[in-house]
């Protein structure tokens, strides 16, 4: 087994959560010209799919994305080892293992949050994928399981990884309710317990905590950071991805950021490309739907990128199109 060490806490400041049907490569290449050192994830992957599905459209993904991780799903050793080897092979920065969804396929599945209730199974994959791969293996987790609020229960499971090895834990500071609740639900209606996760930092030192959870605002996200050795934000960068840029400029102040109108020229000529390749624009430019947020015009900015009569010329020109109107309104 690798060697476990604490390593450079740099990559981990900021993060963009893995979320599924969200996260996709082309929501990182957008995310990544917003904040150009924050640490992007793919969705949840699971080991089934790698192995027995197209590896290419999993784990395909463009240079620019870097620092990029693979997240996965499973709870076989060997099958969570031979999928993190791909992703090293296919040139993932990180493993991370999903130890915090709730949705009741993955219960189904037997992984997810479901693992927490079986730690010492969490720490044979981490040991496994450690074998297998040189990057770091992380796990994403949640603070507990249904209504029990016991830190106990937290500690000893980040207890077990940490002996297993790891040393870098995304903490979602809230419960898991696995019976009676959506995914949305978990989201929201647990109540979000940062002193947990702050206890989880000081009772294990020699780990890098990151903190996930109920992060929406820079000046929020920002004093959280300091406390913890970092800030993962969820739905906040699909709503409001302006707020990557502004938590970035406050990390990083001096790291050059595109100005919008180069983000939307890179943009555009990203989407030219994949329409050659074949990909629908529609898939393209979701991921921006929500960056004018707040701007006059950004309604009718949603509906342009949303038009199906629009989307249907596959015209990569439409975001330039939709960008000049925004533009307009705003007096620019």
């Amino acid at each position: 087994m690798n060697t476990p060490t604490l390593p450079d806490g740099q990559m981990w400041r900021l993060s963009v959560a893995p979320m599924i049907d969200v996260t996709d490569r082309h929501s990182r290449f957008f995310h990544r010209l917003l904040a150009p050192r924050a640490l992007l994830f793919t969705e949840m992957i699971t080991t089934g799919a790698l192995i027995h599905g197209d590896q290419a459209r999993h784990l395909d993904f463009d240079p620019a994305e870097h620092p990029v991780a693979l997240q996965l799903g499973g709870s076989d050793p060997q099958a969570l080892a031979a999928s993190a080897r791909l992703g090293e092979q296919w040139g993932y920065d990180e493993i991370n293992l999903n130890c915090g969804c709730p949705s009741e396929r993955v219960q189904k599945g037997a992984f997810g949050a479901c693992l927490m209730a079986e730690p010492h199974l969490v720490a044979d994959c981490v040991k496994a994928m450690q074998d297998a791969v040189s990057v770091p293996v992380t796990v994403k987790h949640r603070l507990g399981l249904d209504y029990s609020e016991s830190y106990d229960f937290v500690r000893d499971f980040v207890g077990i990884l940490f002996e297993a090895g790891c040393r870098v834990f995304t903490v979602h500071a809230r419960n898991a309710v696995l019976k009676g609740l959506s995914p949305k639900d978990n989201r929201e209606i647990p109540p979000l317990r940062y002193d947990a996760a702050r206890q989880l930092k000081a009772d294990f030192p020699q780990a890098r905590f990151v903190l996930n959870g109920g992060i929406v605002q820079a000046d929020q996200a920002v004093e959280l950071e300091r406390q913890f050795d970092g800030v993962m934000l969820g739905r906040a960068a699909w709503h409001t991805p302006g707020v990557l840029t502004d938590i970035h400029r406050r990390l990083w102040p001096s790291e050059a950021i595109p100005d919008e109108d180069s983000v939307i020229e890179r943009m555009q000529a990203y989407a030219a490309a994949q329409v050659r390749a074949g990909v629908p624009l529609r898939i393209v430019v979701k991921s921006l739907l929500g960056w004018p947020h707040g701007k006059k015009g950004a309604r009718q900015w949603r509906r342009t990128l949303t038009d199906p009569a629009l989307l249907a010329g596959n015209d990569a020109g439409l975001l330039a199109q939709a960008w000049q109107e925004l533009k307009r309104q705003n007096g620019a």
